[in-house]
Order: C-alpha cells, then structure tokens, then sequence
C-alpha cells in the first residue's frame, strides 16, 4: 500500500484531547481539499472512536490514544484509532445500534453506527484486557479543479 503522506500521534486518554484528534484530522486533510460535508463527516468519526477509546476502553484510568492518519493513492483516507485499555469482550454485540456499556452516563450507544455511516469500511480489533484499534477507510469524492470552474 503505498503512502501519500502520514501523520502519527499519541496522546493522554484526556476528554479534552478529543477536540485535537478532531483538529489534527481538519489540518491533515487540507491538502486533500475535501468538500465541507466530507470534512464534518471525518471529523464526527475521528470524535466517535476517540470518545470511546478515552470513555469506554479506560472507564476513568488513565492512558493513552493513538492515532494513525495516511492519505493513500486515490484519495482514499485511512484512520487508525487504538488504545491499550479494557478491551471489548463481544465486538459483534458492542456494534449493535443503542448498545452501551456506560448506560448510567446516558450513553446513546451510536458511536459504531456512526462510525459505519461515515465511512466506506470500519475493522474492530480488540482483546479484553489488551486494547482495541479501529481502523477506518473513507475514499474523497472527486478533487475540486478550479482551473476549469469556468467551463
């Protein structure tokens, strides 16, 4: 697979690190000039796996959250999101629509489901007690060409 550009970080499993996630992915994806709903698509994702990595994998431990954000050859947009927390148990059960494992925080448990929308495919990974890393592709609409806006 080859790799147009790459940009890896890690950070602590901190609610207010959420709005980075969200703000590196807007940064990154500025060269790959997205449309607007493109861009707030990514963004909600990116915001829904770090949420519940932060929320769900460390249930209030600390921790940390990577992520793995590569632009591939024909605008294809992949996002990598992985924690070393609690791990889910049953992956098929935990991408049920309205499944939560936090029902007393008033968790509307969409997060999957979103995630699934937004995007063009969506792997689970996880071990209990090892962690799980989601990895997400989503392939841009075409590149705006401004050269021949006026033809």
């Amino acid at each position: 697979m080859k790799i147009l550009n790459e940009f890896k970080c890690t950070f602590p499993a901190n609610s207010a690190n959420e709005g980075l996630a969200r703000a590196t992915l807007s940064a990154f994806l500025i060269p790959a000039d997205p449309t607007a709903q493109e861009l707030a698509d990514l963004r909600t994702v990116i915001s829904e796996a770090v949420t519940n990595a932060i929320v769900h994998g460390y249930r209030g431990k600390s921790g940390d959250v990577s992520v793995c954000l590569r632009l591939l050859p024909e605008r294809v947009i992949y996002i990598r999101v992985s924690d070393k927390g609690c791990g889910i148990p049953d992956v098929e059960k935990a991408m049920e629509p309205l499944y939560t494992t936090a029902p007393e925080e008033d968790r509307a448990g969409l997060g999957f489901a979103i995630m699934q929308t937004f995007t063009d495919s969506l792997h689970v990974r996880s071990t209990p007690e090892h962690g799980t890393t989601l990895t997400m592709r989503r392939r841009l609409g075409k590149q705006h060409d401004e050269t021949n806006a006026d033809a």
